[in-house]
Parts: structure tokens; C-alpha cells; sequence
């Protein structure tokens, strides 16, 4: 009986897992149909991001809110930064950054903030002015200083693209849960870094927190979109699994305290060895407190 009950899990849990394959691949007849799925089909999956559920106050013993950098230059944080040209491939892959932007853009997010406190709402129109920058070559300033009409082949666009980003920042909530025993983990914001479009090019460049995105509002749109599983991609994995089991390498550079959540390069500059054995610091403190409560 106990191995026929495994079965089932293992078997739902398979089925689960393929339903975010690309859907009707096997049945499609032309190009177009696949991805389609019927109204049966959208109904028997009801694919909707695991809920959180409701956690009381009371039930929480201990808490530690910290930032974190998710450096995309590492192997493991790749799904979060390709693909990076989506010239020559299909409209259901796409980065982590082109799906924020394409749901901003269309209105489908609009939980969209100038910091990581999330105070200040940042519209459209106040991201655009990050994302691209129209400037002149030496030949058509001198078109401008002779008076003459700017011949276009000298006007030059740079557009921030998901090539541009460098690393993603991440604000994140540690707390014990009483009621389970258990400590959990809650991300709250992310935050795409870029250079500034305008030092684009320049011997040195100026780095800049595009945008902070209160992740609850998120969800959905990030359960729609899947990243790519280098093992097996017949089970892709949705940002937001990726995001939630942690699934990528992040180092802490600040931690709610007493100095007005001063960030760790405030008090040890210019050494990024100790950085990150203080980031390491802070992290064991948080995992001890749960051991801590399992000491007898």
C-alpha cells in the first residue's frame, strides 16, 4: 500500500512538472498551433502560482529582513539572465528582465517602485527615461553648429536591453514560524541593476537600480513565464518556482539594524573578501536561530 501511494505522488508530481512544457507541441499541425491550448485544456490545468498562505503576526518568533545581490555572471543564475537575443528564437522563452519590462510596459504591472522600501511608484514614462538615450556623432554637431538640419544616419539610439544587466537585487524576508517549527523564507522585491544608459560606452560606468518590483504583485505574471531547464526541457521551471525555492546564488550586502539598515560595504569598504564573510556571518546568524530552537 505504501508503495502504491508513492506511485501516485511520484505520477502527479510528473504531471504537474510536464504541464509547463511547451504545450501542444506533439499535436500541432502548423507552426501556429503550438502553444495554443483549448479552453478544456486552460480549464483541467488550473496553473496558478502556489499560495502563500495567511501567517499571523503572533505566529511569528523571530525575523530578519535582508537585501541580496544575485550576481548574473555565475552559472547558476543563468536561467535568470538568458535568453539575451530573442531574434532568432520562440515567444515563449524570454529573460527574467523582458518579461518585467513587457508586463510594465503593458500595463500588467504596475506594483513598480523607485526603492526597496517601496515608497515611491514609478511609472512608464519614468522608466523610459532610463532605458534609452538619443545622441548626436562629432559630424552631425557640426551639422547642428553650422545650422543645418541633422542628417539622421548621425543621430545614435542606445537602448538598454536584457544584455545590460549585470546582476538582479533581491529584498527578502527570514522568519520563524512557530505554528510549523519551520524557518521560512518570504521575497518581497526585485530589482534589476544596469549601467546608466548615459555612461553606456565610457571608460567607466555608472551602475543603477532600474526599478524595484514588489514581488506578491508579481506572481503571476513571473508563474506564466518559464526558464529554462539546462537538464530537462520538457519540465521547464517558472521564474517564480525559481525565485521562491531559491534556486540561484546570492550574496547579502545589508540587513535591517540599528544604523538605519546601513549596507555592509558602509562599515568594511573596500574589502571584498571580508564582504563576504560578513555576508556569510549574517547568514549563519539567521540559519542558528533555528538550530538554536531545536538545542536541548
Amino acid at each position: 500500500m505504501k508503495n502504491r501511494n508513492l506511485l501516485i505522488v511520484i505520477a502527479f508530481v510528473a504531471g504537474s512538472f510536464s504541464s509547463f512544457a511547451q504545450s501542444n507541441l506533439l499535436n500541432a499541425k502548423t507552426p501556429a498551433d503550438i502553444g495554443k491550448k483549448s479552453a478544456a485544456q486552460l480549464n483541467a490545468d488550473n496553473d496558478k502560482p502556489l499560495s502563500y498562505g495567511y501567517v499571523n503576526d503572533r505566529d511569528v518568533l523571530n525575523a530578519k529582513t535582508t537585501w541580496e545581490i544575485i550576481d548574473l555572471d555565475e552559472r547558476i543564475n543563468f536561467p535568470l539572465y538568458y535568453p539575451i537575443d530573442t531574434a532568432n528564437i520562440g515567444s515563449d522563452r524570454r529573460s527574467l528582465y523582458d518579461v518585467l519590462i513587457a508586463s510594465i510596459k503593458e500595463g500588467k504591472l504596475s506594483e513598480v517602485y523607485t526603492d526597496s522600501y517601496f515608497n515611491t511608484k514609478k511609472t512608464m514614462k519614468d522608466i523610459q527615461t532610463s532605458l534609452s538615450k538619443i545622441d548626436t556623432t562629432d559630424a552631425g554637431r557640426e551639422q547642428f553648429n553650422a545650422g543645418i538640419a541633422i542628417d539622421p544616419q548621425y543621430i545614435v539610439k542606445t537602448d538598454l536591453g536584457a544584455i545590460d544587466v549585470s546582476q538582479y537585487k533581491i529584498k527578502g524576508y527570514w522568519y520563524f514560524d512557530s505554528r510549523q517549527s519551520e524557518l521560512k523564507y518570504r521575497l518581497l522585491g526585485i530589482c534589476p541593476v544596469t549601467p546608466d544608459v548615459y555612461t553606456i560606452g565610457k571608460e567607466e560606468q555608472d551602475y543603477i537600480e532600474l526599478f524595484w518590483i514588489y514581488y506578491p504583485a508579481a506572481r503571476e505574471i513571473l508563474h506564466k513565464a518559464k526558464s529554462f531547464n539546462d537538464k530537462n526541457s520538457a519540465m521547464p521551471m517558472s521564474f517564480d518556482q525559481l525565485l521562491n525555492s531559491r534556486h540561484f546564488n546570492a550574496v547579502v550586502y545589508q540587513e535591517e539594524n540599528v544604523y538605519g539598515d546601513r549596507t555592509v560595504a558602509d562599515y568594511i569598504p573596500e574589502n571584498a573578501q571580508m564582504e563576504l564573510l560578513e555576508s556569510e556571518r549574517i547568514k549563519e546568524k539567521i540559519r542558528n536561530f533555528e538550530h538554536d530552537m531545536w538545542a536541548y
